[in-house]
C-alpha cells in the first residue's frame, strides 16, 4: 500500500489546510536540493527524489502585495527520520494511505500532483 505524508498548517483564516511539504528555493540552491530540505524541514523525514512530478504556479495575496509563485513537485520516497521531528511551522504530519491523501488535500493543484505521483505508481 501506497502511502503520503501531508502537513497541516494554519491558513490566515485560522483553519487548517492538509498539504504536502514546500517551500523557497534558497540562493545557489537547485529545485531538488530546495525540495529535500523542504520535506526534512517541515515533516521530519529524510527523502530521496525518484522523479520529478511537473511544476505548478499560482497568485496568492500576502499583506496587500500579490505574489506569484512557482512550485516544482517531485515523487519523493521517506529514506530515515521521523514525522515526530517536525517543525514548529506545521499543526501536524501524517501518513495517509493515498486515496485518503487525495480526499484529504486541501488545493486542487496538490490533489492534481497526487493524481499524477498515483499515474507513476501504478
Amino acid at each position: 500500500m501506497v502511502e503520503i505524508v501531508l502537513a497541516a498548517r494554519r491558513t490566515r483564516r485560522g483553519e487548517i489546510a492538509w498539504g504536502l511539504a514546500k517551500g523557497g528555493i534558497e540562493p545557489d540552491e537547485s529545485a531538488e536540493e530546495a525540495a529535500v530540505r523542504e520535506v526534512r524541514e517541515e515533516t521530519g523525514l529524510e527523502a530521496g527524489i525518484e522523479e520529478p512530478l511537473g511544476r505548478t504556479r499560482y497568485l496568492y495575496v500576502w499583506e496587500q502585495v500579490r505574489i506569484r509563485k512557482t512550485v516544482h513537485f517531485f515523487l519523493m520516497r521517506a529514506v530515515g527520520g521521523s514525522i515526530e521531528d517536525h517543525d514548529d511551522e506545521m499543526e501536524e504530519i501524517r501518513w495517509f494511505p493515498l486515496p485518503d491523501a487525495l480526499k484529504r488535500a486541501t488545493y486542487r493543484g496538490e490533489r492534481e500532483v497526487l493524481r499524477r505521483a498515483a499515474a507513476k505508481l501504478r
